[in-house]
């Protein structure tokens, strides 16, 4: 058989915490809220961005005819009698060029068929209404309620890991009673069986014994299977083989007086997550009612921007330049005033009512303790109780032997005497690992 190593309780806490999928959920969602607060952070410094276009079009965007002849005409009869002078003064005029100049025909002029823009701007917000500022408070807070919500998350792990681990110990003992029980009803078969032989009882009773002993092997049996079925899920919480573990059996001396775990509730009530998490709801509320009165205030910006331009390239008609800019912003939400004050208005009535769960949910919680804490001391009382059952039921079923070898009492008054104490102890081991569930409900209640 594989060799099964024994886990304790801490052992399989420590390997739920580790292994579980909802531990590792709310791992992540911690780091993922970790994000958020990095990206909100950014938003204190310049946002910095670049544009570019570049296009051809199927005809100039611009195109115009012009006459220069008639445009030359006026100015020609004026300076006439200086080209005149100038020429009999031997100056080299082309009469070819100026009789173009005054008798050309109109000029077509194309512009932006083709072109490329390029620019970046920085813009540095100086005051946004504390939206900025609310904005990274509120994802720090979310953050620590991601924390808050890991720590309620592993409470819940630790809890089904305890109630795992409880339900397997109690199936075992159950094991241990039936092997009991087994062992006792195979001492009575033997002395029957003789008895039998000798003639002192009939063979009736002989098969009463056998069919208690078929009524054992049948509760095994399904002992069995619910104790495999238990291990495979446990084995699935924590992060191991079903095979590869066991868990330690029950022990007298691990029953503590309840004393041991109570504590202060009203000490507690603000160390819990849950109380936490109200207080985080209330904190996120008035923040949100900043964040909103922040959407009614200006908003002032400075930047600087630079831009690159050159339309048809290589061409007569062409034009680039290039310059940089000074900018200065400020935006007025002149319209969101009217409804912005009636939104200012709803956040603050949603502090309210964060204010009246926080007080609400605190009284339920103080309510929860003190009864999980009468709980606990009333599973420890059932479980002094069966103690004593046990002792008792011990007691009778010795009797009830010395009686039948004597020939003083009949087989069933023993059979049932077995059966009683079978099932003392089956009450004992449900009301022990039951005293431990409802310890770690009152643990976790308490914020342990």
């Amino acid at each position: 058989m594989q060799a099964q190593e024994v886990y304790s309780l801490e052992k399989c806490k420590q390997m739920a915490l580790e292994n579980n999928a909802k531990s590792k959920n709310s791992r992540l969602a911690i780091e993922a809220a970790e994000q958020t607060k990095k990206e909100a952070f950014t938003k204190y410094f310049p946002s910095v961005s670049a544009t570019g276009l570049g296009f051809t079009a199927s005809k100039p965007l611009m195109s115009m005819d012009m006459d220069m002849s008639a445009m030359m005409q006026p100015m020609m009869d004026v300076l006439s009698p200086v080209i005149g002078w100038s020429m009999q003064s031997g100056a080299p005029v082309d009469p070819a060029a100026l009789d173009a100049l005054q008798n050309g025909g109109p000029q077509k002029i194309e512009m932006l068929k083709k072109g490329v823009i390029a620019g970046a701007m920085a813009m540095q917000p100086l005051f946004a209404g504390g939206q900025i500022v609310n904005g990274n408070r509120l994802a720090k807070a979310g953050l620590e309620v991601s924390r808050l919500q890991q720590q309620l998350s592993d409470d819940e792990v630790l809890l089904k890991t305890e109630q795992y681990y409880w339900q397997l110990v109690s199936l075992r003992e159950k094991l241990k009673t039936i092997a009991e029980a087994e062992t006792l009803l195979a001492r009575i078969r033997h002395d029957v069986s003789m008895a039998v032989e000798a003639g002192l009882t009939v063979k009736n009773d002989l098969l009463r014994v056998e069919l208690e002993q078929n009524k054992l092997k049948s509760n095994r049996l399904k002992a069995d299977n619910g104790l495999a079925l238990l291990k495979m899920s446990m084995a699935q919480h924590i992060g191991a083989s079903p095979n590869a573990f066991d868990v330690a059996p029950l022990s007298p001396d691990t029953l503590p007086a309840p004393e041991e775990y109570f504590v202060s509730h009203s000490d507690a009530l603000p160390q819990l997550a849950t109380y936490q998490l109200l207080e985080k709801s209330v904190n996120v509320a008035e923040l949100q009612v900043k964040m909103k009165i922040g959407e009614t205030l200006p908003a002032v910006a400075v930047g600087a921007a630079y831009n690159y331009m050159n339309f048809d390239g290589g061409k007569p008609t062409e034009m680039k330049n290039d310059f940089g800019m000074l900018l200065a912003t400020v935006s007025i939400p002149i319209s969101d005033w009217w409804g912005g004050s009636h939104a200012i208005k709803k956040k603050r009535l949603e502090v309210q009512q964060a204010v009246n769960t926080r007080q609400e949910t605190s009284e339920l919680l103080l309510t929860q303790m003190q009864y999980l804490r009468n709980t606990v001391t009333e599973a420890y009382q059932q479980t002094l109780l069966a103690q004593e059952s046990i002792t008792v039921a011990e007691e009778n079923v010795r009797h009830n032997e010395d009686h039948y070898k004597a020939g003083v009492s009949v087989l069933s008054d023993l059979l049932d005497a077995q059966s009683l104490l079978q099932q003392t102890r089956d009450q004992y081991t449900e009301a022990a690992t039951g005293y431990f569930m409802k310890v770690s409900e009152y643990k976790k209640a308490t914020g342990r």
